[in-house]
């Protein structure tokens, strides 16, 4: 805590009509005290940046780990998916190891979860605090469940062995979602929305922060619902393909290629059109499928529908 801070005047609430006198909203001064709060510790305490822990998809990369993003505000940490990797992405971007404020699964596509055993175990085993908050669509906690079953043997051995650890810890606090807010605490509002991904349930995710609003698509093609939840965004975060450069590929389902990326991804022209209806401040690429472009042709055709602010995403960048 650091003393010293400026204090912000905050005017009298007008009362609500019919209540009683000295009544005041529970809203109202939860409002209040996450602001005061904001206040004592500073404004660095309230500072949002996007950190891309892996840019990739499904084929292996070692300079695109998989998908995961971090909403790093002030001292806390919001990790949206656990690509291959993660862990050890968190540590070389400085993130705490010992688990993030809260998870945010947005599909449960292997690349996007494959990390996320190594998130629950590496994290517990390096003293996370207690169990793990984790968000996402219905399905998510048989697939905690089997993940600690496969599992058991670790547990056991660390619980009941000299490692002495507490198996309350481990455990993953699984909310399985529908569309709406998710979660809000001391001025961090998460709200889940639906996108197009095919047969999966998907979502994406906007944070409300006390500095920014930050919009991570997650895996889909272009979305209504995505252009409605992403008004006033500072920074949009979201997949891409290159349009110019997908075909037939030659191997077992290769036909479908150019369908199945038509139907569940969104291509580079796609999203320029995409984000200029948006208008972020910031437009960052992520989960990106380049087929042998170049950033170069990438960046080009985003900008022949918007004129905003783009850039190649990259792991580890911060914005």
């Amino acid at each position: 805590m650091r003393l010293g801070a400026s204090v912000i005047a905050v005017p009298r609430a007008h009362r609500p009509l019919g209540r009683a006198r000295g009544y005041e909203s529970p809203r109202r001064w939860q409002w209040l005290l996450a602001l005061t709060l904001v206040c004592i510790a500073g404004p660095g305490a309230t500072q949002t940046k996007v950190v891309l822990l892996g840019t990739g998809f499904p084929r292996p990369d070692p300079n695109a780990w998989g998908p995961a993003t971090a909403v790093v505000v002030g001292d806390r940490t919001f990790l949206v998916d656990a690509g291959v990797g993660v862990e050890r992405r968190m540590a070389a971007a400085h993130l705490p190891i010992n688990g993030p404020t809260a998870l945010f699964i947005t599909h449960l596509h292997s690349d996007h979860t494959l990390g996320l055993a190594d998130l629950i175990l590496t994290s517990w085993v390096m003293q996370r605090p207690g169990p793990l908050p984790a968000f996402g669509p219905p399905g998510l906690q048989p697939m905690v469940d089997h993940l600690m079953a496969a599992y058991a043997v670790d547990l056991k051995v660390r619980t009941e062995g000299l490692e002495h650890e507490t198996l309350d810890r481990s455990r993953v606090d699984v909310h399985e979602i529908h569309p709406g807010v998710i979660y809000d605490s001391a001025g961090v509002k998460v709200t889940a929305f639906r996108v197009d991904h095919g047969p999966l349930a998907a979502y994406g995710y906007r944070f409300d922060t006390p500095g920014r609003v930050v919009v991570i698509s997650g895996d889909t093609r272009p979305s209504e619902d995505l252009v409605k939840a992403s008004k006033g965004a500072d920074v949009l975060v979201h997949e891409v393909y290159s349009g110019s450069h997908l075909k037939v590929e030659n191997r077992p389902g290769g036909d479908d290629w150019p369908a199945y990326m038509k139907s569940l991804h969104t291509s580079d022209v796609e999203l320029g059109a995409l984000a200029e209806r948006i208008h972020p401040k910031l437009l960052v690429l992520t989960h990106i499928i380049r087929m042998g472009a170049t950033d170069e042709e990438m960046l080009a055709a985003v900008r022949q529908g918007f004129k905003g602010d783009v850039v190649m995403g990259r792991d580890l960048g911060e914005y």
